[in-house]
């Protein structure tokens, strides 16, 4: 038979502008296999797109990097320790950027981050509206076209399997 195997999972993040300390105080008080922290809503996404839109290095949830930081003693205690989080927004290379400079600086450099893209369909929206993919509201019924507020941000979810790839492909760190 198999053995059985134990995976502890925690999530220290809830939103954007959640409490910074809640991910350290739960990494200091349990061993985890992961951490997730959650930052993202609809709201939030187009939030951080006007934040991109204005710089284009932003777009990410900066919350993440503070509390990166004050993980890097916990990933040095718990070597299994990974962490997965949608901290990215809309612009999670930038955001990995960030966190590499920071585990570089920590002397973590040979920590490998996953980061998971392909979620930003507003490059290509008006060429799949035109493809005939309505975008109607789920509610009303109205095609994404009547709009007459401008579309600042249009993100499909991708599920799991991008993040479950990064993590096989032995990424300690996933951002999305």
């Amino acid at each position: 038979t198999l053995a059985e195997k134990r995976i502890s999972i925690g999530n220290g993040a809830g939103f954007l502008g959640d409490n910074l300390d809640t991910p350290r105080r739960l990494v200091e008080s349990a061993q985890l296999d992961y951490l997730t922290l959650e930052y993202l809503a609809e709201l939030t996404m187009s939030i951080l797109a006007r934040l991109r839109q204005k710089n284009p290095a932003l777009g990410y949830a900066s919350d993440f990097l503070e509390v990166l930081g004050s993980l890097l003693p916990a990933m040095n205690r718990q070597p299994q320790l990974k962490i997965v989080t949608n901290a990215g927004g809309v612009n999670p290379l930038s955001c990995a950027q960030q966190a590499a400079k920071i585990l570089v600086e920590a002397g973590l450099q040979s920590t490998r981050l996953g980061i998971v893209t392909g979620d930003d369909l507003l490059p290509r929206l008006a060429k799949l509206q035109q493809q005939g993919h309505p975008f109607a509201n789920l509610d009303t019924g109205e095609a994404l076209s009547q709009l007459a507020a401008p579309i600042v941000s249009a993100n499909a979810y991708l599920g799991a399997r991008p993040i479950a790839d990064a993590l096989a492909d032995g990424a300690r760190v996933v951002i999305t």
